[in-house]
């Protein structure tokens, strides 16, 4: 048990430091949310006519309502980060040397997805205390009671973004990738807007937010900052962190690798 603490405190501190060393990293992870919550929600408000969101029990003004959204915009970007900061590794060799490890190799890349957690809270953290110097503020407690979401949200997109690490070999290949992989999920999902209203524009498209794993990401968060439970968002987000965990262990089964090798 205690090889397995060590090897955590270890993984966590490297990531740590990687990210206390690239400050262009948290301030990008700061601004990208600020611009759209200070300049783009005006422009939005206008276009969609959502002065004023009815979305649960109460009525919320929109720069309120895409809070929670801005939320998962971070942890999106943050957990696709961290799968580059594993492309990279791998080429570097310093993957090959930690999956060599005597430890289980789905203790490794655990927590690889915990440290990126970990500094994907503190961002979220940075961003929410901003949004309440700019007058946008949240239920007290929910910034308490969204913390156990943020951490299974966390673990869901840093599993996907771990998957598309195993199967991404070289660092140039990975800028396009991630791109097709995060704008379609931030923007078919309900961060910017609630589902009801895509429904009025596109049915379809609405059944494609509805089945995002990222809207239900965000609904989770959403619902957690207004100390409500939303067990169908969080049972998704489960399910989600499951499936992409198996498929990034698969990725990186040292035999499926051997495989691809002697192909080459």
């Amino acid at each position: 048990m205690r090889r397995y603490l060590v090897a955590l405190r270890a993984i966590v501190t490297r990531e740590a430091l990687r990210f206390i060393s690239q400050r262009g990293r948290f301030l990008a992870a700061l601004v990208r949310p600020l611009v759209w919550l200070v300049v783009f929600a005006a422009g939005f408000r206008a276009a969609l006519g959502l002065s004023i969101i009815p979305p649960y029990q109460t009525y919320i003004t929109y720069e309120v309502y895409i809070v929670p959204g801005l939320c998962g915009m971070i942890q999106l970007f943050n957990g696709m980060q961290s799968s580059l900061s594993l492309v990279y590794d791998q080429e570097m060799g310093s993957m090959r040397l930690l999956l060599t490890s005597p430890l289980p190799r789905w203790w490794l890349l655990f927590c690889k997805l915990l440290a990126g957690v970990a500094v994907s809270i503190l961002q979220v953290a940075a961003f929410l205390a901003i949004a309440a110097g700019f007058g946008i503020r949240l239920e007290p407690l929910g910034y308490l009671a969204v913390l156990p979401v943020l951490v299974l949200s966390g673990l869901m997109l840093g599993a996907l973004g771990l998957f598309i690490s195993s199967a991404i070999r070289q660092l140039e290949n990975f800028a396009g990738v991630m791109n097709f992989v995060i704008f379609p999920m931030f923007f078919l999902s309900t961060a910017l807007y609630p589902l009801w209203k895509m429904a009025e524009s596109s049915p379809l498209l609405a059944r494609i937010c509805a089945i995002n794993p990222f809207t239900h990401a965000v609904e989770a968060i959403r619902f957690a900052l207004y100390l409500e439970w939303n067990p169908v968002a969080l049972f998704w987000c489960v399910a989600a962190f499951a499936a992409f965990m198996a498929l990034a262990l698969w990725g990186y089964d040292p035999a499926r690798g051997m495989a691809r090798r002697r192909a080459g």
